[in-house]
């Protein structure tokens, strides 16, 4: 009667965060209504609430035009662009040597090819930053094209089933660029030398936004940290990502309400992992840091609940027997499978600092990064809700054991 009760609890939560306006991106409306919903959710559950808020950024993007004579090409504003209209000389590059050693300043400059492969990190993000990323930007700003055109072609590796992708999102760099297909990027490379006309439309919005952090028992010397990320990338509904994961920590919320252990639990909704800046790890790590040596163990659920599959775990610097144990308890979940270890999600601040952490997500993520993840299509419609009552149930019998 639980799992039938729960699933359709799950069910709802799941319908009611991916139903936000306009979406969970962090720093907008429904990021907030997001936020709000989980405070106000968890809060009849005993739990001290921490909401505080930090300063990000949200964006507005109009339409963009790029033309040459009477022909339109369809482009699109990079998220956090500043907007610009502009007449210029339509310059190429397609690899670092042209980048550096071509004069684009005042022009409109397109990047294609082996240059655009990889969706370049944020200038100023700390977690992962190539260095071959940071010479592009720093060319980029010193050179000063009037626009940016940036043809992309599919990498669901690195960006999910988005196609086309922009190759910049970044709120810290100053300098106007759309995105289009590689396609449409072979079409303009015929036109080099010609005068084309660039016109976005876009304003950044100073705002703010928060992580929900829920806490039993703050006083022990050591506590479990559960977190999952509530925000989702720009404008999909994030279904799987990661409404899933946070529809599993009201659901744990709920069921650890009575827990009368010796730790402390910390259910941690984080906002920002799908945002540039990553502005609530960052706000976490400079509040709670100095805290990091306290947690026991740090638990992360991300794109799980997959109707089509079953919701795989890791184990990152946790004893052989942590280990056993928890595997003991997820043998009794038949959606429930071991999984080969990943290093791009939240549960990543904690091992960097050396913290054992225990990571959800879906076993079959290389098939959804290819047709779902980042797009329109990650709706509730995908996820099972009563796997997600399976891991709050085993993670409830985890954390009782500890």
């Amino acid at each position: 009667m639980y799992l039938e009760d729960a699933a359709k609890k799950a069910d709802l939560y799941l319908k009611t965060l991916c139903s936000v306006k306009p979406n969970r991106r962090t720093g907008s409306a429904g990021n907030r209504e997001a936020t709000d919903f989980f405070a106000d959710t968890i809060r009849p559950y005993g739990y001290e609430i921490d909401a505080a808020p930090f300063q990000c950024l949200d964006f507005i993007s109009g339409e963009s035009l790029l033309a040459h004579e009477e022909e339109i090409f369809e482009v699109s504003a990079s998220p956090y662009s500043l907007s610009c209209d502009v007449a210029a000389e339509l310059v190429i590059v397609s690899s670092m040597e042209e980048l550096e050693r071509t004069h684009y300043t005042g022009k409109i400059l397109l990047m294609k090819g082996a240059i655009c492969t990889e969706q370049l990190m944020p200038k100023n993000f700390v977690f992962y930053n190539p260095e071959h990323h940071q010479e592009i930007i720093a060319l980029l700003e010193d050179k000063k094209p009037a626009g940016i055109i940036t043809a992309t072609a599919k990498n669901p590796e690195q960006v999910g089933a988005l196609y086309p992708f922009p190759l910049m999102v970044d709120g810290d760099f100053d300098l106007p660029s759309v995105y289009c297909t590689d396609s449409v990027g072979e079409a303009l490379a015929r036109m080099q030398g010609e005068l084309f006309r660039l016109k976005i439309n876009a304003q950044r919005l100073p705002s703010s936004a928060a992580n929900v952090l829920a806490r039993l028992n703050r006083e022990a010397a050591q506590k479990i940290v559960i977190t999952a990320h509530i925000d989702a990338y720009e404008d999909t509904p994030g279904a799987l990502d990661n409404a899933s994961g946070t529809v599993v920590l009201l659901l744990l919320a709920e069921l650890l309400s009575g827990y009368g252990g010796e730790h402390g639990i910390e259910i941690a909704a984080f906002n920002g992992e799908d945002h540039y800046s990553a502005g609530g790890q960052m706000d976490y790590l400079n509040r709670f840091g100095s805290e990091l040596n306290h947690v026991l163990l740090a638990i992360n659920i991300d794109d799980v609940g997959y109707k089509k599959g079953k919701s795989s775990y890791s184990f990152y610097q946790c004893t052989p027997e942590l280990q056993q144990k928890a595997e003991t308890i997820f043998r009794g979940f038949d959606s429930l499978v071991p999984g080969e270890p990943w290093f791009n999600g939240d549960h990543m601040i904690f091992v960097q600092s050396s913290v054992p952490a225990l990571a959800f997500t879906a076993d079959k993520g290389a098939e959804l990064m290819k047709t779902v993840t980042h797009t329109a299509l990650d709706t509730p419609g995908l996820v099972d809700p009563r796997k997600l009552v399976d891991v709050a149930q085993a993670l409830n019998s985890l954390i009782r054991s500890i």
